[in-house]
Parts: structure tokens; C-alpha cells; sequence
């Protein structure tokens, strides 16, 4: 079993910042990618960005060139940087991670963070 808590989320007005973390617990030694996804009010939930166990990184056409995701391995925590921010951005962040043992993958969810951009 894998835990994990994102931070970080807010409130900011357009064009501002904000920087999520993701921090994984219990069978971190499991963990291979890792990643977020964003629901939206009304909205299915989207890919924004991933990021694999050796670093390389993935990123949803909506959010290329302004967000940047990383990991730090040591601490099992994963940091999506958000720049330019506009209010369509606006939605619950929630961060995953693939985990792959005794030939099983397995994916966990973080419970959200809110992010309101406002214009």
C-alpha cells in the first residue's frame, strides 16, 4: 500500500504561481511513475503531467512550457510547478503513482488539492 498527500494548492490571481507536493509513504520502495491529473467544476478529470522513475517527463498540450513536474526520489515526493496561471486552470490537483510488484501495477491516488486561479 502506498499514501499519498499532496500540499501546496491556494488561491492566486492569474499569472501567479503556485508549487504542489506529493508525498508518498508505506511501500515507497514500489514506487515507479508518478504524476497528476486535475478535475475542473463540470469537468472529467485530465492528465496534466508524468514523470517515470528516471525522470522523464510528459506533459498535457494544455499546460506545456508553463507547468514543470519533478521528483525527488530520496524523500518519495513529486512537485508540479505551476507558472502563468490562468483562471482555466482552476480544478482539484490530485497526484498518482504506478507501482509494480510481483507482476502486478497498481495505481494510487492522493485525496486533491484545490486550486483556484482567479482572473
Amino acid at each position: 500500500q502506498v499514501q499519498l498527500e499532496e500540499s501546496g494548492g491556494g488561491l492566486v490571481q492569474a499569472g501567479g504561481s503556485l508549487r504542489l507536493s506529493c508525498a508518498a509513504s508505506g511501500s515507497t520502495f514500489s514506487i515507479n511513475d508518478m504524476g497528476w491529473y486535475r478535475q475542473a467544476p463540470g469537468k472529467q478529470r485530465g492528465w496534466v503531467a508524468g514523470i517515470t522513475s528516471g525522470g522523464s517527463t510528459s506533459y498535457a498540450d494544455s499546460v506545456k512550457g508553463r507547468f514543470t513536474i519533478s521528483r525527488d526520489n530520496a524523500k518519495n515526493t513529486v512537485y508540479l510547478q505551476m507558472n502563468s496561471l490562468k483562471p482555466e486552470d482552476t480544478a482539484v490537483y490530485s497526484c498518482y503513482t504506478d507501482t509494480y510488484r510481483r507482476g502486478i501495477s497498481t495505481r494510487y491516488w492522493g485525496q486533491g488539492t484545490q486550486v483556484t486561479v482567479s482572473s
